[in-house]
This record gives structure tokens, C-alpha cells and sequence, in this order.
């Protein structure tokens, strides 16, 4: 079963950037779109942004010129680069994919184990 790792979370101030990623793992002919969620404490999962295999991108009205998302497909790895980060974008980030090809089977619906953000003054 393909398991995607988000890595590269951690504390900064307001206006600092990080950048998160998301790295399948396992035998894999492709990834279809992805995405990043987060979740603050007490709320529910929020869409922050998402890309098709192709490159298009979306993104959360809160997020928009701020967070980049990107994918490098020849790694199967999705990034999240996060610029002058808010302390309202604190939250566990979670990394999604809605299906991965595998020689074995399409897998469907696919999240990492989520990363911590936290933005304090």
C-alpha cells in the first residue's frame, strides 16, 4: 500500500515561510491530483489548495497569494510553500491524493500522517 509523508512542518513567526512535502512512497505509475488540508485545534479539515497531474492549481480564498502548491511527478512528491505565514494559519497539514496508480492496484482516497504548523509571535 502506497503512504505519503509529509515532512517540514515546525514553528515560525507571523511573516515567515515554510515549505511542506509530501513524498509517496512505494511503486508507482502515477498520482492523479493532489491536495493539501489543514486543521486547526477544535475545527474541521479545511481545503487549502490542490493540483491535477498536469499542474493546475486552486486554492483557498484564505491562502491565495501566500501558499504555492507544485508537485514534481518524477519523485511522485507534492510540496506546499507557505510565505508570510498567520498565526490563523495554525493547524496540522494533512497531505492528500485522490488516486495513485500502483502495478497492483489504483489505490483511492489516500492521506499522510499530517504535519504541525505553528505560527506564534
Amino acid at each position: 500500500q502506497v503512504q505519503l509523508v509529509e515532512s517540514g512542518g515546525g514553528l515560525v513567526q507571523p511573516g515567515g515561510s515554510l515549505r511542506l512535502s509530501c513524498a509517496a512512497s512505494g511503486t508507482i505509475f502515477s498520482i492523479n491530483r493532489m491536495a493539501w488540508y489543514r486543521q486547526a485545534p477544535g475545527k474541521g479539515r479545511e481545503l487549502v489548495a490542490t493540483i491535477t497531474r498536469a499542474g493546475t492549481t486552486n486554492y483557498a480564498d484564505s491562502v491565495k497569494g501566500r501558499f504555492t502548491i507544485s508537485r514534481d511527478n518524477a519523485k511522485n512528491t507534492g510540496y506546499l510553500q507557505m510565505n508570510n505565514l498567520k498565526p490563523e494559519d495554525t493547524a496540522v497539514y494533512y497531505c492528500f491524493a485522490d488516486s495513485i496508480v500502483t502495478p497492483r492496484a489504483i489505490e483511492y482516497d489516500s492521506w499522510g500522517q499530517g504535519t504541525q504548523v505553528t505560527v506564534f509571535s
